[in-house]
C-alpha cells in the first residue's frame, strides 16, 4: 500500500475517523492496530521481522533501565558512606554490564538488517542458501535505526524504558513513518502516540495540506521526471555531455521532491490525529556548503549519525589521543582536526551504507565525506583568497555562490546513488565533459520520454515550490525557527475563499498533472525500499 495511492487515502481516513470516535485512552489501541495491518497489507511475508526486532529491544530496553535504577538505588543508598572512587567504580561496573546488553542488543537488530539487506546477495551468490524468496521488510532501515536510537538513550540515561511492550509496538511501527521515515527518537514521538489527542480542526486542515502538497509534488513533479531519469540512466551508452547532466540534474530535483513529498504525506496524516513527527527536510538545496546541505537534508537521518556516530568517534579518547600525538608532526591545526576528520569519514560511510551494500553507496558517502573533509583543511586558504580579492564572506554576492557550488556538487554526487553500479556513475561523470556532436540538445531533451508540455509543467511546479521555499527560509531568517510551518501559518492568515480557492486548486492540478497512465507504480517512492 503507497502513499500515494487512493487505497491508503481511504485507509488513513478511516483510521483517522476511528481515532476520534474511540476514548482517549484507547486511541493508541486503534494506532497499533491500523499499524500492523497497515503492514500486513503491504509487506505481510516480512511483518515477523519487524516483530522480532520489536521483541528484541523492547527486551534489552528493559534491562539497560533495570541497570539505571539499581545503580541510582545504590547510589543514593550509599551516597554518605562511599569514597569517591568506590562511588566512580560502582558507575564502572554498570556501564560495563550496560555496554554488554547495548552490544548485544545492537548485534541482533542490525543483524537482521545486515543479513536481509546487505548480505542476502552474498549469501546466495557463494551458494550458501538461496534467498530469491527472501523479501527486503518494509522500512526495516527505518525501524532498525529508529529502535537502536531508543537503545543508545536508555545507555545515556536520557529516556525510562517502556514497560509497555504493545505500546512499544506502536512507537516502532506507527504507518505513516515505516515506508520512508522519519526517523523520530522517543522522547520525540512516544508520549505523543499514548496520550490522546482531542479532534483540532487547525490540526486537520494542516494536515491535510500537508498531503496535498506531497501529492503535489510526489506525482505531478518526481514521477514525471523519472520518466526522464529512468531513459537516460537505463541508457547510459547512448547519451553524454548536456543529456547527462540533464539527466543528474533532474534526478537532483526528483529526489528531492520524492522523499521529501512522501515525507509530507506521512506527517500530514500524522498531524490530522494532532501527532507532530519531525521536519525531515529545511529546504536543503540553500545551502551555503555541504555540511549545511546534510544539515537540511534527510534531517532525522543526518541527526542520527551525528549524535551516535560523529560525536562518540569525535571526542573519544582514543582518536583524541592520536591528534595529540599528530600535533607535533603537523601542527595544531591538523592534529585538533584529526578526531572530527576521521568522525566525518565514520559518518558518511554509515549513510553510504544505510542506502545499500553496493559499493557504489559507499562511494557516495566517501565523496560527500571527502568534500566536506577537504573544505576543513582548505578553510585558511579560502579565508585568505578572499582576503586577498577583497570579497566579503557576508556579501549576498558570495552567498549566493556558494549556493550554486554546493548545488552543483550535490548535483555530481547524485550520480554514485542512481547508477547502475559504480563503473557505471564513473563512466556517466565523465561523459558529462564530453560534447556529443550527434543530435542538438535540444532534441535529445525532447526524445527522453517528456514532451514540451511536461517541461512547462515541472517548470511552473518547481518555480511555484522554489517561491514557497524563498518565503520559508526568508520567514526563518527574520522571525527565527526553521520556517518550515511559515506558509501554512500565511495560508491561515488569507480570507476563507481565497485559501478554499489555493486548495481546490492544488487539488486539480494533482488530478489533473499527476502522472499516471501506463506503467504508473504508485509504490515507486524511491526511499521506500530502504
Amino acid at each position: 500500500m503507497a502513499l500515494s495511492s487512493l487505497v491508503f487515502i481511504i485507509f488513513a481516513a478511516i483510521c483517522i475517523g476511528l481515532y476520534y470516535a474511540v476514548p482517549d485512552r484507547w486511541k493508541w489501541v486503534v494506532l497499533l492496530i491500523a499499524s500492523y495491518a497497515f503492514y500486513l497489507l503491504s509487506s505481510p511475508k516480512t511483518f515477523i521481522f519487524v516483530l522480532l526486532t520489536t521483541a528484541i529491544t523492547y527486551i534489552g530496553g528493559r534491562l539497560i533501565g533495570k541497570c539505571n535504577s539499581e545503580h541510582k538505588a545504590f547510589a543514593d543508598a550509599h551516597r554518605d558512606t562511599l569514597s569517591k572512587e568506590e562511588k566512580k567504580a560502582a558507575k564502572a561496573a554498570s556501564q560495563i554490564k550496560k555496554r554488554k546488553i547495548v552490544a548485544l542488543i545492537l548485534v541482533l537488530d542490525f543483524g537482521v538488517l545486515a543479513v536481509l539487506k546487505y548480505f542476502r546477495y552474498y549469501l546466495q551468490a557463494a551458494g550458501i542458501f538461496d534467498t530469491g524468496e527472501l523479501l527486503i521488510p518494509l522500512g526495516i532501515s527505518f525501524y532498525t535505526f529508529q529502535s537502536a536510537a531508543y537503545i543508545f538513550d536508555l545507555y545515556r540515561n536520557k529516556i525510562e524504558p517502556d514497560t509497555n511492550i504493545a505500546k512499544f509496538a506502536l512507537f516502532t511501527a506507527f504507518f505513516p513513518q515505516i515506508v520512508q521515515g522519519p526517523i523520530a527518537r522517543y522522547d520525540q514521538l512516544a508520549h505523543q502516540l499514548y496520550e490522546g489527542h482531542r479532534f483540532k480542526y487547525r490540526n486537520l486542515t494542516h494536515g491535510a495540506q500537508l498531503i496535498l502538497w506531497g501529492f503535489f509534488k510526489k506525482l505531478i513533479i518526481a514521477d514525471r521526471l523519472a520518466i526522464l531519469c529512468g531513459e537516460v540512466f537505463g541508457n547510459h551508452g547512448d547519451y553524454s555531455g548536456g543529456a547527462v547532466f540533464a539527466a543528474l540534474l533532474c534526478y537532483t530535483v526528483q529526489i528531492y521532491a520524492d522523499f521529501s513529498g512522501g515525507i509530507d504525506i506521512a506527517r500530514g496524516v500524522a498531524q490530522c490525529m494532532g501527532i507532530d513527527m519531525p521536519h525531515n527536510f529545511r529546504r536543503p538545496y540553500f545551502s551555503h556548503d555541504l555540511s549545511e546541505f546534510w544539515n537540511r537534508w534527510h534531517i532525522s537521518l543526518s541527526h542520527w549519525c551525528r549524535d551516535y556516530i560523529f560525536y562518540p568517534v569525535a571526542m573519544s579518547k582514543f582518536f583524541g589521543r592520536i591528534g595529540k600525538q599528530l600535533r607535533n608532526v603537523f601542527g595544531d591545526r591538523l592534529g585538533k582536526l584529526f578526531p572530527v576528520i576521521i568522525a566525518q569519514y565514520c559518518t558518511f560511510l554509515m549513510i553510504g551504507l544505510w542506502h545499500g551494500a553496493a559499493f557504489k553507496y559507499i562511494a557516495y558517502g566517501l565523496y560527500n565525506g571527502t568534500v566536506i573533509v577537504l573544505g576543513l583543511l582548505l578553510e585558511p586558504l579560502l579565508k585568505g583568497a578572499l582576503a586577498k580579492l577583497h570579497i566579503s564572506p557576508a556579501s549576498k554576492g558570495w552567498k549566493g555562490f556558494q549556493i550554486v557550488r554546493t548545488f552543483f556538487i550535490v548535483v555530481c554526487g547524485r550520480v554514485f546513488p542512481r547508477a547502475a553500479s559504480f563503473g557505471v556513475a564513473l563512466t556517466m561523470f565523465f561523459s558529462m565533459f564530453r560534447i556529443n556532436h550527434g543530435v542538438p540538445f535540444s532534441e535529445t531533451m525532447m526524445s527522453l520520454g517528456l514532451t514540451g508540455i511536461d517541461y512547462l509543467i515541472v517548470a511552473a511546479c518547481c518555480a511555484i515550490w522554489l517561491m514557497i521555499s524563498i518565503y520559508e527560509e526568508r520567514s526563518a531568517r527574520i522571525n527565527g525557527g526553521d520556517g518550515t510551518t511559515a506558509f501554512r501559518e500565511m495560508m491561515d492568515r488569507l480570507p476563507l475563499p481565497v485559501r478554499w480557492a489555493i486548495l481546490l486548486t492544488g487539488l486539480a492540478a494533482v488530478l489533473v498533472l499527476g502522472v499516471y497512465g501506463p506503467g504508473y507504480n504508485a509504490s515507486a517512492f524511491i526511499y521506500r525500499g530502504f
